[in-house]
């Protein structure tokens, strides 16, 4: 299976993962970009997520809630940049327990070859404090689960070669 590789460079407001998937980049894409299948893999396994509002257009709005177990609600918004396309994904992110710490987030999908494609995404804070705090939240845990997650949904979704 393969390995997210994440960066967080010291003194910059700014992570950037890749991660490989034995898929071809409209897979990927679709996968990022249709509510039914986002809410399939964006989160960790113990968390329910709900997507209350998903307007994948440029100025499109977007508004997700992760439950856990215990009825702990966690609500994700932002606003897309641009039509995202299989060119790329661009969005704002805010997490809605830390009112007014947004990040500006793109993710590209690169034709690999032989059906697979690498996932490149990119976030970029107001400060590098907002960013490691991102770090310290537990959120690289979520997100090496969700990649995980993805790999099995495009695995069923990618075309039999």
């Amino acid at each position: 299976m393969a390995k997210t590789q994440r960066t967080a460079k010291p003194g910059v407001p700014q992570i950037v993962m890749t991660r490989e998937f034995d898929a071809p980049p409209d897979v990927l894409f679709r996968a990022h970009n249709d509510p039914e299948l986002l809410a399939q893999w964006l989160g960790p396994r113990r968390m329910a997520m709900t997507i209350e509002r998903y307007e994948g257009r440029d100025g499109g709005r977007y508004h997700f809630t992760h439950k856990d177990p215990d009825g702990n609600e966690y609500r994700l918004r932002g606003v897309f940049h641009g039509d995202p396309s299989i060119d790329g994904i661009v969005r704002t992110f805010e997490f809605e327990g830390a009112p007014g710490n947004v990040s500006l987030e793109t993710a590209t999908f690169e034709n690999a070859g032989g059906g697979k494609t690498l996932l490149h995404m990119n976030a970029v804070y107001q400060s590098v404090e907002a960013r490691d705090a991102m770090l310290e939240s537990g959120m690289e845990d979520g997100m090496n689960e969700s990649m995980e997650r993805l790999d099995e949904l495009v695995a069923r979704l990618a075309p039999v070669r």
